[in-house]
């Protein structure tokens, strides 16, 4: 017998686009501190790992090193205000900025295409 009400292929791809979608959420959140949130490069993207990060391995993989760049930035970025001291910070927090913001684009766009991405520099915190 053949069945009279297949499942339209549509229905079947919304839980991985949904997946993709919030993998996506995942990188671009980091550029939450532009909007004023303080530490929110960290904490949105965090937040929205902690709570998907059960649901597919792909977005688990993605959060994580999402979480980890920001982290990681947020070091840099410390460290650079710290060297401006000494006056290499003022050339170092310019390329840092728009190392993050390029960076976080580019990781955006690979899990829109449902690529794993990471991040050049980044320390592996979480694991």
């Amino acid at each position: 017998m053949t069945d009279t009400n297949p499942v339209p292929t549509t229905a079947l791809a919304e839980p991985k686009k949904n997946t993709v979608n919030w993998a996506m959420l995942c990188h671009i959140s980091g550029l939450s501190l532009y909007l004023g949130i303080p530490l929110g490069n960290i904490i949105v993207p965090l937040v929205v790992w902690i709570l998907k990060k059960d649901q597919d391995s792909f977005l688990n993989e993605s959060g994580r090193e999402a979480v980890n760049f920001q982290i990681s930035y947020t070091i840099y970025g410390i460290i650079a205000g710290l060297a401006c001291f000494v006056l290499i910070g003022f050339v170092l927090l310019p390329l840092l900025l728009i190392a993050h913001v390029v960076l976080t684009i580019i990781g955006t766009l690979k899990a829109n295409k449902n690529e794993t991405y990471q991040y050049p520099f980044t320390l592996r915190f979480i694991k």
